[in-house]
């Protein structure tokens, strides 16, 4: 851990007993390759075609106060020790935010533990998500927590699966007036979140959980992605046939999210059915289905990334991969200038199943064009306030 850390611009951290208890498995090393190659790109961001547009977003005042946020993180910050505060506390340019993987055996963790924390301090880590997310959000992500306590349950592998297997992490100082975030990283839950004032950016947000459903056990009855899954089908049903032609794009699923770790730069191409191409019902699902997403976030922040998202709704496509029926598995995503949504159904690895199947979902929220991390907010930040000692690593490169 100690050289992937000198190797990726990390500060070095004491060893603790959270991180990496095992050897990294021969399979994962691809993985590994993987993830150093994407994060050796300088970061511009997942594109919209082939160019990334530059002017989509601006420092604004949005009337929403994070003061609960701020207080929330100052709060987690007094109750840990000085060794864990060296742990969790980055830079708020440091290319530690683009770090995280959803894949359960750890290639690069970093930050404190939720596993190593006492309880109280575990609620004060969990107070972080409860004032990002909406109520409805902070469910679903501690849901998704439970189910990976679940797995544990599944396949009797402690050192690999469990609820508090999150690593929390803080960016920058959190002041009302000053940049800062804050990260949680782990198997199937991954929630960026940057503030500046009052603007809130919460991506890249990857959800996602096998199984989706716990059938027994300590969480029996816990379900997850429901609305996400039901209400992408709801859309898909109410297209007509031309409709569903011009919106499907393939038959196989993909292996992974297009955007999930390690593909901060990926290029989208702006294939599926546009929204002016959709009838009222259809619109209107879309509307809906949209606000499943971000609906996620805290209230008030929630309408500000659902207006901005529906500004731009003549530049909105949805695309789906996989037959069209009440059983068989698929992928949609909903792709804008502002917002990129994606839903899939994966093979699976707690249950070894080799072909995707409804009880394995992924979801990611990315902002394309720049701002995941907050990071084009901070490149204006910057611009505006001159901080002629930040790191390069804070802004975005411009447009190609």
């Amino acid at each position: 851990m100690a050289g992937e850390s000198a190797q990726f611009g990390l500060r070095e951290r004491p060893p603790t007993p959270a991180i990496r208890p095992f050897d990294l498995p021969p399979r994962m090393q691809p993985m590994l390759d993987r993830a150093r190659a994407g994060l050796a790109e300088p970061f511009r961001g997942v594109a919209v075609g082939n160019h990334i547009a530059t002017g989509v977003f601006a420092m604004q005042k949005t009337g929403m106060p994070l003061i609960p946020l701020v207080e929330a993180a100052r709060s987690l910050l007094a109750m840990l020790t000085p060794e864990q505060r060296q742990r969790a506390c980055f830079a708020v340019d440091d290319e530690a935010w683009r770090m995280w993987s959803n894949i359960h055996p750890w290639l690069m963790r970093h930050g404190v533990c939720l596993a190593d924390l006492g309880s109280d301090q575990r609620a004060a880590a969990l107070g972080l998500l409860r004032e990002s997310l909406s109520p409805s959000g902070y469910q679903t992500a501690r849901d998704v927590m439970r189910l990976n306590e679940h797995a544990l349950e599944i396949t009797g592998k402690p050192d690999e699966y469990s609820e508090w297997f999150y690593w929390v992490s803080i960016f920058g100082t959190p002041a009302p007036d000053a940049p800062w975030g804050w990260q949680i990283d782990g198997h199937h839950l991954n929630i960026n979140c940057f503030v500046l004032g009052d603007q809130l950016v919460v991506t890249p947000t990857f959800m996602g959980s096998e199984p989706v459903l716990a059938r027994f056990g300590k969480y029996a009855g816990t379900r997850v992605f429901a609305r996400e899954e039901e209400q992408g089908h709801a859309l898909m049903r109410s297209l007509s046939a031309d409709e569903r032609q011009r919106a499907i794009i393939g038959i196989d699923l993909p292996s992974e999210l297009l955007t999930a770790a390690f593909n901060d730069n990926r290029r989208i191409d702006p294939a599926g059915i546009r929204y002016d191409e959709l009838s009222d019902e259809g619109r209107d699902r879309l509307d809906a289905l949209l606000g499943v997403y971000t609906g996620r976030i805290r209230p008030g922040h929630a309408e500000i990334r659902y207006a901005d998202a529906k500004r731009h709704l003549p530049e909105t496509r949805f695309a789906w991969v996989g037959p069209f029926d009440d059983t068989s598995p698929f992928y949609y995503r909903i792709l804008s200038p502002v917002i990129l949504v994606e839903f899939d159904h994966q093979s699976g690895i707690v249950f070894d199943n080799d072909k995707p199947s409804r009880d394995h979902i992924h979801t990611i929220v990315r902002t394309p064009n720049g701002n995941d991390y907050g990071k084009d907010l901070l490149r204006l930040h910057y611009a505006r306030h001159d901080h002629a000692h930040h790191s390069p690593t804070g802004a975005r490169l411009d447009a190609d």
